[in-house]
């Protein structure tokens, strides 16, 4: 009995022995061991406002048509191309701004602003009716086309993580769009579509690394001329662009994005289609 006491003793010294010992080695270990936080978003993601400064360089195609009003009713107007008959530019710098206001991380508030304008001298190569006025072939024309481009968007992420998020897109596109030609001495005629457009569309982004993201978005609308003959039109737009976050508060972007708008008004009908790089400066907040 006294051998078997000594070699149960004996083991229990054995194993408190062992247990000191692990206790001893675990914790400098414990002490250098410093668990990542749950919530830590990517560089760049922990904001409440955000505004991008910057240009854009598309390369336009724009065209339209006029037909007569008032007096003039029935006149059919000519497809006018803004660069072959007006003398317009083709590539132009044109300022682009935005902001957005985040009170939750997954709700966004945005705000995108593009004026838009061209100027353009030409001679006439070909007679063209434009609201019911006849610009024969020979005549000097100036011409104008102001478009004011202005996006204002509700987003959803429904997916959101720390490197990347995914989300829907609600928005209203206000568009006002003038085309004035003028003729010395007594012709001068324009014509001028302006509507909220609405329009739907996502939104994805994903971090290549903690401060480098990359960020694609479409957006669109399309009201098809079947319900009216009179009436029809279309929105789409597409934004692909790379983040380098400097820190939470300064980055740059660049990017490609492609702007395409179309519209029916009874004999009045526009294609305008926009589509280049650019490049901003973002802060935040």
């Amino acid at each position: 009995m006294r051998v078997m006491h000594k070699s149960a003793l004996r083991l229990y010294i054995a194993a408190l022995a062992s247990a000191a010992t692990i206790l001893l080695v675990a914790a400098p270990a414990h002490a250098q061991y410093k668990p990542r936080p749950i919530d830590d978003p990517a560089t760049g993601e922990s904001y409440h406002i955000e505004g991008a400064v910057g240009f854009w360089f598309p390369t336009a195609d724009m065209t339209v048509t006029s037909g007569g009003s008032g007096s003039l009713a029935g006149i059919t107007g000519t497809s006018i191309n803004a660069e072959r008959d007006l003398g317009m530019p083709a590539d132009k710098k044109l300022p682009d701004f935005e902001l957005i206001l985040r009170p939750a991380r997954a709700h966004k508030f945005r705000l995108n602003y593009v004026p838009i304008q061209y100027d353009g001298s030409a001679t006439v190569t070909r007679d063209i009716v434009f609201n019911g006025q006849r610009y024969r072939l020979g005549l000097p024309v100036n011409s104008t086309l102001d478009w004011k481009s202005a996006r204002f968007a509700y987003e959803f992420d429904f997916i959101s993580r720390n490197r990347g998020f995914g989300g829907l897109i609600v928005e209203a596109k206000y568009t006002d769009v003038q085309v004035n030609l003028t003729a010395a001495p007594l012709i001068n005629e324009f014509a001028r579509a302006r509507a909220p457009i609405p329009a739907l569309g996502g939104i994805g982004r994903v971090y290549v690394v903690p401060n480098i993201s990359i960020t694609g978005e479409v957006t669109g609308f399309k009201l098809p001329d079947s319900i009216d003959s009179r009436y029809g039109g279309h929105y789409v737009d597409v934004d692909v662009y790379g983040t380098v976050n400097f820190t939470n508060n300064i980055g740059v972007k660049g990017g490609y994005r492609s702007l395409d708008m179309g519209y029916l008004v009874k004999q009045d009908n526009g294609s305008f289609t926009l589509k280049g790089m650019y490049f901003a400066g973002v802060f935040r907040y």
